[in-house]
């Protein structure tokens, strides 16, 4: 297939190009590069620069390069920035997306796979959460995930537009081999504050609450590995393609969690094998809204897809991300 997709340049776009040039399908990239990043892209694959908000620049991409299916990751990400930016995050997220999708309906509708999240659930009592779990998202985000899902259900009926939904987890690591990795501007993710702290970017890991009820008191998360993650948005644009299936919606986890303290402990295991010092922890009152327990239950992709993770021990995954940002300790800038 030749698929057009949009974030190709960023964290988790990146390394799907690379899967889905692995798997033999053409790609074209559209980012605005406000996040993204040129060096992430693989050679030979074309860029287009092009801003969602740019209506008009978009059904040209879509025109001129005529995708059999588009791949849709570009958004603004931060939780906490949403909260206090919600114009911005409104604008970029939703008119942005209705942007594409309307350019998608006017040029040539072909399947659409949109990355989601797992924010759209908000604070639930489900262990694992299900897809048909409410959805109450807490944060201006979470909200303008929701909001999109919407707007594809909508042009789903309208339009007869192919669809599937993935909703995420906590998405860490990197490729393996440390070339491309996680290179946000705003640090947030567990993970990588650990491997940054590791390198004495920053002075110790704060442990916000361990009195929840849970083995070691930590909050737990599920935690996907990018390269699986980039997998299952392979599986699900080729299922697309065969016409498995015209809208479905999937979260993708492993279906079990680690808490915060396993995964500082597989970080020490991992830096201290290359003779590095284990991290300065310190405890911290919790954070509102940070719920005990937030887990994927993952068996509908498994189910129906045939989505398998490759990366279910946490000290591997924990590495990955370590050899990247050990190669790479101010990202792509070196």
């Amino acid at each position: 297939m030749k698929l057009l997709v949009v974030g190709g340049a960023g964290y988790i776009g990146s390394h799907t190009v690379r899967q889905l040039r692995g798997a033999g399908h053409e790609v074209v990239v559209l980012d605005n590069l406000s996040s993204g990043h040129r060096e992430a892209l693989l050679e030979g694959v074309k860029l287009v620069q092009v801003d969602l908000l740019d209506a008009e620049g978009l059904r040209a991409a879509l025109a001129a390069h005529q995708p059999d299916a588009v791949i849709h990751f570009a958004a603004l990400i931060e939780v906490g920035e949403s909260m206090g930016a919600p114009g911005r995050y409104y604008r970029n997220n939703v008119v942005g997306s209705l942007n594409l999708l309307e350019a998608i309906a006017q040029t040539r509708v072909v399947p659409l796979v949109f990355s989601s999240t797992a924010a759209v659930y908000g604070t639930t009592d489900d262990v694992p959460i299900p897809e048909d779990a409410p959805l109450r998202p807490e944060s201006v985000y979470g909200e303008t995930k929701l909001m999109t899902e919407r707007m594809i259900h909508a042009f789903h009926a309208a339009h007869g537009l192919p669809f599937v939904v993935l909703r995420y987890f906590n998405v860490c690591g990197a490729a393996p081999g440390g070339e491309i990795g996680e290179d946000h501007a705003n640090k947030t993710h567990l993970i990588e504050l650990a491997c940054l702290t590791a390198l004495g970017q920053r002075e110790k890991m704060k442990v916000f609450g361990d009195d929840y009820p849970t083995p070691d008191g930590t909050c737990i998360r599920d935690y996907i590995h990018v390269q699986d993650l980039a997998d299952a948005h392979v599986l699900a644009v080729e299922a697309l393609e065969r016409g498995q299936m015209t809208a479905a919606t999937y979260n993708v986890g492993l279906g079990h969690g680690f808490s915060v303290r396993e995964v500082l402990d597989a970080v020490d295991a991992v830096i201290t094998e290359d003779g590095l010092p284990v991290l300065p922890r310190e405890l911290a009152p919790r954070r509102a809204g940070d719920p005990p327990r937030l887990v994927a239950d993952a068996r509908r992709i498994v189910q129906d897809l045939g989505f398998k993770p490759q990366f279910m021990d946490l000290k591997e995954i924990v590495r990955t991300a370590w050899e990247w940002h050990r190669r790479h300790p101010h990202g792509f800038e070196g």
